[in-house]
């Protein structure tokens, strides 16, 4: 009759060892796919190399890059920061140094949204017609 083929039991991949923790922990389906995202281009902007055979200053190049030459906003550098730490503690066991060389985005300038006593005088100064 026929043979069975045994296949070798091989390791899960690495995005699926990501995503195993992830639903374990309940976390968003948001923030699975954010998370692979930011390590999958990690691992490109590496050449391709495993997380494992890296660390710190490989990080910290990968954020200061995002921030330095892909202009990318404060928020979503702190989101790859996120899904690279929960990589290498949660999945790879590591525990990176504090990575306090990162050159970290801009975060915009917020005008303010209420006007001065000043400005407020102005503007009622422009204004015509009858008042009250």
């Amino acid at each position: 009759m026929g043979r069975e083929l045994s296949v070798p039991d091989r390791p899960p991949r690495l995005l699926d060892q990501v995503r195993d923790p992830i639903r374990r922990r309940h976390y968003s389906s948001r923030t699975e796919q954010s998370y692979v995202h930011w390590i999958k281009r990690f691992i490109f902007y590496s050449d391709k190399r495993h997380p494992r055979d890296m660390g710190a200053p490989e990080v910290t190049a990968f954020l200061s890059h995002l921030a330095r030459d892909r202009d990318v906003a404060a928020a979503k550098q702190n989101q790859a920061l996120a899904a690279l730490l929960f990589l290498y503690k949660e999945v790879l066991g590591q525990v990176l140094q504090w990575l306090d060389q990162v050159e970290r985005s801009k975060r915009p300038a917020r005008p303010p949204t209420v006007l001065s006593v000043a400005e407020i005088q102005r503007l009622l100064a422009e204004m015509e017609g009858p008042s009250g």
